[in-house]
């Protein structure tokens, strides 16, 4: 059974039980979010040593950490430090996307090291497989594609990003009218020019049924995959990509009726003032699936930058009702990330995230009051313990100690001229 089974059936499994603990919600509240479809808990059942997380409405927003080779740069020993830059800057979940190397090889070593709940997008391993093989890189073989997609899940991935709402109809809007960025997913575009030039429907549209089985056997996650996401501010909610969401949006009860949980992935490059129409059309379209964007990006003109343009539309799309947030770095647009590119990436996107939390449910904001208190009392070792990102704390505290006279509390910025100070014995 699955864990949506297991759901309708009134039972709490250990990792429903972990969630409920961490989140601090109800657990029979929590067994009927996941029974209707509107939380999801991604853990394979072949996965061993899991630390699992909720994702959904009502649950804290949660953020997600790409790594991964490409063909320019390929050593696992890396893609470890990326890892682990990633989990102690505190993601939520990691998602191996690697294009470049023995792929199996990095994806076991990265289960083996993630504590997290693990993604993939097996049509990248296809990519890879047709680019060493084919004369045609441009073809999909049904049999290799699904048991690719068989044995990582048989490897213990807990969730899988699957384009399968991007439809031969929408390759059909984009003929006719062009995008300023075309499409910019490597799974969506690999399929849009499969069905172009084939003149034919998307497989995993077409074999919706066959991935289910493979996913319910396993209780892998399906994350419903945008593979005509906006890449740039104009091509925002265009015909194509409003076409994908509602398939997207009939994948989805597909997947309740099966008993899979689901999630649903959203743009992409956005104006700020579409960012709160857009999450409330996936709730509607998906019946309240989660939703997981990429950001989304408020601007396309800070390369360099892209974890704020990223953070800015993560912490709107969120405060609309976003579960999820995929990172992004400072190198996007620009190159892999190194280590440091992805911590700053999850700390941006944790930012983000509890900002909006704090919008959603009162009982966030108690960590916030906690700081202010330790900042009133100029508690530098409280305000480090309740830091976000206590390391950056360390970055700057010093200096108050190297500019002051010892046992002086105020930092350098105030000095004698501290506000709290002035203002504590007269009002």
């Amino acid at each position: 059974m699955t864990l949506i089974d297991k759901a309708r059936r009134g039972q709490a499994t250990p990792a429903v039980k972990q969630v409920a603990k961490k989140e601090g919600v109800d657990v029979k509240w929590l067994i009927g979010e996941i029974a209707a479809g509107r939380v999801s808990i991604p853990a394979n059942n072949n996965r061993r040593g899991l630390d699992p997380e909720g994702v959904g409405a009502g649950l804290r927003t949660k953020v997600n950490a790409n790594i991964g080779t490409s063909r320019d740069r390929c050593d696992i020993r890396f893609e470890k430090k990326k890892l682990g830059a990633a989990i102690e800057a505190g993601t939520d979940a990691v998602m191996d996307l690697s294009t470049g190397g023995d792929l199996r090889a990095i994806r076991r070593a990265i289960l083996d090291a993630c504590p997290k709940p693990l993604g993939t997008v097996p049509i990248y391993e296809l990519l890879v497989s047709n680019r060493s093989k084919c004369a045609d890189k441009i073809h999909i073989d049904i049999e290799e594609l699904f048991d690719i997609i068989e044995h990582q899940a048989e490897e213990g991935v807990d969730f899988m990003t699957i384009h399968a709402g991007l439809t031969f109809k929408a390759v059909e809007l984009l003929r006719q009218k062009p995008r300023v960025c075309g499409v910019v997913s490597r799974g969506g575009s690999f399929l849009a020019a499969y069905m172009a030039i084939h003149n034919c429907e998307n497989p995993l549209y077409e074999n919706f049924d066959r991935l289910l089985k493979i996913c319910r056997k396993h209780d892998v996650t399906i994350s419903l995959g945008d593979g005509l996401r906006s890449g740039a501010l104009a091509d925002a909610h265009d015909r194509p990509m409003m076409h994908e969401m509602i398939v997207l949006g009939e994948l989805s009860r597909a997947c309740r009726e099966a008993g899979v949980q689901a999630i649903i992935e959203g743009p992409g490059h956005m104006p700020l003032d579409q960012i709160e129409a857009n999450v409330k059309m996936e709730k509607s379209l998906c019946e309240g699936a989660p939703y997981y964007v990429l950001g989304p990006l408020v601007t396309d003109v800070a390369p360099g930058y892209d974890h704020i343009t990223s953070a800015i539309g993560g912490a709107i799309a969120a405060a609309a009702g976003v579960d999820f947030l995929c990172y992004v770095t400072p190198s996007e647009h620009l190159g892999l990330p190194e280590p440091e590119d992805v911590r700053r990436g999850v700390m941006a996107s944790r930012i983000a995230a509890h900002a909006a939390d704090i919008v959603k449910n009162p009982r966030f904001a108690e960590w916030d009051r906690k700081m202010s208190v330790a900042r009133k009392a100029l508690d530098w070792d409280g305000q480090k313990a309740l830091a976000l990102d206590p390391r950056a704390f360390d970055r700057f505290q010093p200096l108050q100690d190297k500019k002051h006279k010892k046992g002086d509390k105020t930092c350098s910025m105030c000095g004698e001229y501290c506000a709290y100070q002035l203002t504590d014995n007269v009002i």
